[in-house]
């Protein structure tokens, strides 16, 4: 839904041209600001309230995330908009490489003139395009990059000149290693797994799970026999097969997101290698991979927001996923689940609405820290879990606080596996729990 004429702009936008509002603040003199704002702000704009969506579109996390974005603009237009103004969604193709994330994000700010952001999956990409987005004050709200850089590097290091960017989703990084370790209890408490060993990708998202993983289940009294990061572009696994199956770990915690596994499930089923395969396999998510991989799939987990549809993590959760399967049936190219990045996609939209209704403009060149302000007061219940963000003064500003329930287990992190037949279900934490976790039968 892109505007085909960019010569029709908004009213008067300062902050969305091709200079940033500090930009021209500190460069225009007081009167000519005063004169200048005064015609421009106040939310007299009448062209409709435009959404930019950032995603690799190649890729099924983007396309759920469009659509999931497209389905949430559709019902708040039945619903009245955003401040009385329809929503529009103007989707861009990062192509999971930041110098092009950098250049259309800059065309939707400066182009479409934006009134939010949301997206981006790689983490790479996210931290690439953040001080270009913080120098245009536009807010921004990630949802589909995990790596606590994005907010180290932005509101954890100038909190005044970032504090337009936001993260709905995931957890990042650094919780999601900690929620491991209580996942690793459960397998220990339901198999009698104590032995672990620990693969990933070597990317950004990943440096939590590698500096803090193997030592965080090291404290839980489980032995590590086995670390590595593989390169992206790996095609050939024979070695790490033989080399874990030679430290004869009980479960593998492999985190990949860049690499797609099929040859490493495949080995894992023609040699029934004697251990799990656990973790995060991004590639796996896509709702027809237990068809592409030829069932290989079959008993692997991963992680994913949402779970995959497979449980009522909220009361919204089921009819999120009964509405965006309706909302796509006759688009071939969508898949049949939103993905993880298509919760928190639709989340963050409907809370950003929240928020500016609550704040009482969407103003964010003149009212930023009214809007911020809202933000940070929400305890908004999405289709993923519950949401709130951690404010100025915590370690991750910001960033979307992890819930935690019986003792002290982080509790949004759900875990889903692929049964035979290729089913899915949702394994942990137990109040989501549809069927506990099942072993290879040739490890029974």
């Amino acid at each position: 839904m892109a505007n085909d004429d960019n010569n029709t702009s908004k009213t008067c936008r300062i902050g969305k041209t091709s200079v940033g509002r500090r930009t021209f603040l500190g460069a225009a003199g007081a009167g000519a600001v005063a004169t200048t704002l005064a015609g421009c702000l106040g939310g007299g704009d009448d062209d409709g309230f435009t959404i930019g969506h950032l995603a690799p579109l190649e890729n099924t996390q983007g396309l759920g995330s469009e659509q999931s974005a497209e389905l949430a603009a559709k019902e708040i237009n039945d619903d009245g908009g955003i401040r009385d103004e329809d929503v529009e969604i103007v989707s861009a193709d990062t192509r999971s490489d930041p110098s092009t994330a950098q250049d259309e994000a800059s065309r939707l700010i400066n182009q479409e003139r934006v009134d939010l952001l949301v997206g981006t999956f790689s983490s790479e990409v996210s931290v690439n395009i953040m001080d270009m987005i913080a120098e245009n004050d536009v807010p921004y709200i990630v949802t589909g990059s995990a790596s606590p850089a994005i907010i180290e590097n932005s509101t954890g290091s100038d909190y005044e000149a970032n504090k337009n960017i936001f993260r709905s989703g995931p957890i990042n990084s650094y919780f999601q290693a900690e929620a491991m370790g209580g996942y690793a209890d459960y397998l220990s408490d339901h198999h009698g797994w104590n032995t672990f060993a620990y693969l990933a990708d070597d990317a950004a998202w990943t440096d939590p799970f590698t500096n803090n993983l193997p030592d965080e289940l090291e404290s839980r009294g489980y032995d590590v026999v086995y670390e590595s990061e593989l390169s992206t572009g790996i095609d050939d696994f024979s070695t790490v097969m033989s080399d874990l199956e030679s430290e004869e770990p009980d479960a593998v915690f492999r985190f990949f997101a860049h690499i797609i596994a099929t040859d490493m499930l495949a080995s894992w089923h023609q040699r029934q290698a004697g251990f799990g395969i656990e973790g995060i396999h991004v590639a796996s998510m896509t709702p027809d991979f237990y068809q592409l991989s030829e069932g290989t799939a079959t008993f692997e987990t991963t992680s994913q927001s949402g779970a995959a549809g497979t449980t009522a993590i909220t009361d919204k959760t089921l009819d999120f996923v009964d509405e965006y399967q309706a909302f796509t049936e006759d688009d071939d190219g969508a898949p049949d689940l939103p993905m993880y990045m298509g919760f928190n996609t639709y989340d963050a939209i409907y809370l950003y609405r929240e928020a500016v209704e609550e704040a009482g403009t969407a103003d964010y060149e003149s009212d930023l820290d009214d809007i911020v302000d809202a933000m940070l007061g929400l305890d908004y219940t999405g289709t993923a879990g519950e949401i709130s963000f951690y404010g100025e003064g915590d370690e991750y500003p910001h960033d979307v606080q992890e819930e935690r329930g019986e003792g002290d287990a982080i509790t949004n992190f759900p875990m889903t596996q692929w049964r035979p037949e290729g089913g899915l279900e949702c394994v942990y934490p137990e109040q989501h729990r549809t069927a506990d976790h099942v072993q290879p039968e040739w490890m029974s």
